[in-house]
C-alpha cells in the first residue's frame, strides 16, 4: 500500500485558505519534560491530523467526500496529481458579479459539482448501456455547493436535469470551437463544449457567481462508493426498476456500494413520482448519510479506506484549472470541512411543468427567491452562536460586527452626502412583471431621484443589480439605499458610462428589494429540503401499477 502523503505547498496560497478555529491540542501532543523526541513525535501527530482531513468534497451524482491521508512521498504526491484532469471553468460569454468579502475579509464558496454520463472511456461503456460517445455527454445531476462565507452553514442546490433554460454561447475548453446560444433543457449545456459551459449556464440562470467546477463520471462513482465501503440508503418499500438503473432493493435500509451505488444514483422512475425530481431527493439522501459516515472518526481514520479513495478519486475527478491539485483540493476541502453536519441543508430548485411541453420544467419565481438567498449569502438553515463557543470566535464575531456596522455607518453618511436630484439613473426591467421599470422610476422620482428614467432597452435577467461608473459608488450606494438593495446587488464596472437598475425575475412586487427575500433559516414555501443529520430520510417508491393493476416498481 503506497504510504500517506505530507502535502506539499504550492506556490502561491489557496483564495479560499482560512485558519482553522477547530484546530486544537491532542493530550498526547505534549512535549515529554525530560527529551525533545516525544514533541517531534507530537508535532508529526499534529501535521498527520491536519493532513488527514482533506479533500473533502461533495457531489450530487455521487455524494462523495474524499479524504486524502497524511504522510508518505513526494512521488506519490504527484502520482494522484497526475491523476486529475481539469478544464477552464467558464467558457461561455456570461459574467456576474463576484460576491463581496465580509466584514471579517471572508468569501462564499460556490461549487458547481456534475454527474456526467460520458461513456467515452471502455469502464464508463460498460456501466453506461450506449457507447461510442466520444463528446462531452449530459450534466445529468446538476447540484451548486455554497459555503457559507464564515463557514458556519451550507446548502447543496440541485437543478433537475430536466430544466428548460437559456444556454449561452460558448466555446470548448480550447477556445478553438464555437457553439451558439440555445433554449433548452439544462443537462444538454455540457454538450456545448464541457463543464465550462454548464457554469456558464448556472451564472446566466442564477446570477450566482460560481467559483469552481468538479465533475466526476460512472466509473468514478463506482469505484469511489466500493473506496468508502458503501453508503446506507432507505427506501419505504421494495423497490426494483427494472427498466430503468435495474436497482432493486427491499424495504428498510440497505447499504449499497459499488455498481449499486451507481443504480441508486440514476434511478428516475421508480422514485416518488417517476420523475427527475424524485431522482433529486435520493441523490441528497445519498449525499446526506455520506457526509454523516465521512465525519465519523472511524471512517476518517482507516489509512486503508483513505488511500483507496484518494487513487478512486483522482481518476475519476475532473475540475476547473485553479483548483487542480491535490494540494487546492485538500485547502478547499478543510473549509467545507469546517461545517457542522447539522448545518447543511440539501434543496431542489422550486419548479413547475411547462404547460405546452409537461416533460420538462421551468423554475418558479419561488426558485429567484433561493437563488438570491444563495447570492446573499442566506442561510437555510437556522445557525446560531453556542453558548459554549469559544471567547476567540465570539471576540472575531463581535469585531466583524464592529466592522459592518462601521462600514453601514460610512456608506450611509456617503449615501447621505450625495444629491439625489443629479443622480442619472437608467432603470431597465429584466423580469418578467410588465410595468415593473416604470414602477421603480416612480418610486425613485418620489423620492427625490428626479433624473430616473425608464431604460426600454430589451434585457432579461434573473438577478437584479445595480452597475455604476468608477467614482460613482456613493451614488449607487444612494439609490440601493432607497431600495432596500443589498452589497451583492451592487456591481461597480470600468466601462459604464451611468448607473443602470436592472430588475430582475427575484424582484417581481414591492419598492423594497430586501424585504421580499426569506430571512434566514428560512427556505421559500414549495422548496423541498433536507438536512444533513436527518438520518431518518427514507425514499416513498413510485406507485404506478401497470393495465392489470399490479405494481410496476414496487414488489
Amino acid at each position: 500500500m503506497p504510504m500517506p502523503i505530507h502535502l506539499p505547498a504550492d506556490d502561491e496560497a489557496h483564495p479560499h485558505d482560512q485558519a482553522d478555529p477547530d484546530e486544537g491540542t491532542h493530550p498526547h501532543d505534549q512535549d515529554a519534560p525530560s527529551g525533545r523526541g516525544r514533541g517531534r513525535r507530537g508535532n508529526r501527530r499534529k501535521r498527520a491530523r491536519r493532513s488527514v482531513r482533506v479533500l473533502r468534497w461533495t457531489s450530487g451524482v455521487l455524494g462523495v467526500s474524499l479524504v486524502v491521508g497524511a504522510a508518505g512521498g513526494y512521488a506519490y504526491y504527484q502520482h494522484l496529481n497526475k491523476n486529475i484532469q481539469h478544464g477552464a471553468l467558464n467558457t461561455s460569454t456570461v459574467t456576474v458579479a463576484k460576491p463581496k468579502a465580509n466584514a471579517a475579509g471572508q468569501k462564499p464558496i460556490n461549487i458547481l459539482i456534475l454527474g456526467t454520463d460520458s461513456r467515452s472511456s471502455a469502464a464508463d461503456c460498460k456501466l453506461g448501456g450506449a457507447c461510442g460517445d466520444t463528446g462531452y455527454g449530459h450534466a445529468d445531476v446538476e447540484m451548486l455547493l455554497h459555503v457559507s462565507a464564515d463557514r458556519s452553514n451550507a446548502t447543496v442546490l440541485s437543478i433537475p436535469r430536466d430544466t428548460k433554460v437559456s444556454i449561452p454561447a460558448c466555446k470548448d475548453s480550447t477556445g478553438t470551437k464555437s457553439y451558439a446560444a440555445s433554449y433548452d433543457i439544462i443537462t444538454d449545456s455540457m454538450e456545448h463544449g464541457g463543464a465550462g459551459c454548464t457554469v456558464g449556464t448556472w451564472e446566466k440562470l442564477t446570477g450566482i457567481s460560481i467559483d469552481h467546477y468538479i465533475t466526476v463520471d460512472f466509473s468514478g462513482v463506482v469505484q469511489m462508493a466500493d473506496a468508502v465501503g458503501g453508503v446506507p440508503v432507505c427506501t419505504k418499500e421494495n423497490v426494483q426498476d427494472t427498466d430503468g438503473s435495474h436497482l432493486k432493493l427491499k424495504a428498510g435500509t440497505t447499504t449499497i456500494k459499488g455498481v449499486q451505488a451507481l443504480e441508486w444514483l440514476r434511478t428516475r422512475h421508480a422514485f416518488e413520482d417517476g420523475t427527475d425530481i424524485g431522482r433529486t431527493h435520493a441523490q441528497h439522501l445519498y449525499l446526506n448519510s455520506l457526509i454523516r459516515k465521512l465525519k465519523s472518526a472511524n471512517t476518517i481514520a482507516n489509512p486503508l479506506k483513505v488511500d483507496a479513495l484518494a487513487e478512486a478519486a483522482t481518476k475519476a475527478l475532473t475540475v476547473s484549472n485553479e483548483i487542480a491539485s491535490i494540494s487546492k483540493l485538500a485547502a478547499l476541502a478543510v473549509d467545507i470541512n469546517k461545517v457542522p453536519t447539522k448545518n447543511i441543508t440539501m434543496t431542489t430548485m422550486p419548479f413547475s411543468y411547462i404547460a405546452s411541453d409537461p416533460a420538462h420544467v421551468q423554475p418558479t419565481s419561488e426558485a429567484y427567491k433561493l437563488f438570491s438567498m444563495i447570492r446573499n449569502d442566506t442561510s437555510l438553515t437556522s445557525t446560531s452562536t453556542s453558548k459554549t463557543a469559544s471567547a476567540s470566535a465570539a471576540a472575531s464575531a463581535s469585531a466583524a460586527k464592529e466592522a459592518a456596522a462601521s462600514a453601514s455607518a460610512s456608506a450611509s453618511a456617503a449615501a447621505a452626502a450625495v444629491d439625489k436630484s443629479k443622480v442619472d439613473l437608467a432603470v431597465r426591467n429584466g423580469g418578467t412583471v410588465d410595468g415593473r421599470g416604470t414602477a421603480i422610476t416612480k418610486y425613485l422620482n418620489g423620492k427625490g431621484f428626479s433624473k430616473a428614467t425608464v431604460d426600454t432597452t430589451d434585457v432579461t435577467a434573473t438577478a437584479t443589480t445595480l452597475t455604476y461608473p468608477s467614482g460613482q459608488k456613493a451614488e449607487a450606494q444612494a439609490v440601493a439605499s432607497a431600495l432596500g438593495l443589498q452589497s451583492a446587488e451592487l456591481k461597480g464596472s470600468s466601462t459604464a458610462t451611468k448607473l443602470t437598475l436592472v430588475i430582475g425575475t427575484d424582484w417581481s412586487t414591492g419598492t423594497d428589494y430586501a424585504k421580499t427575500l426569506p430571512k434566514s433559516g428560512t427556505v421559500p414555501s414549495t422548496t423541498v429540503s433536507q438536512n444533513a443529520a436527518d438520518s431518518s430520510q427514507c425514499m416513498t417508491v413510485n406507485p404506478a401499477k401497470n393495465s392489470y393493476g399490479k405494481y410496476i416498481y414496487i414488489w
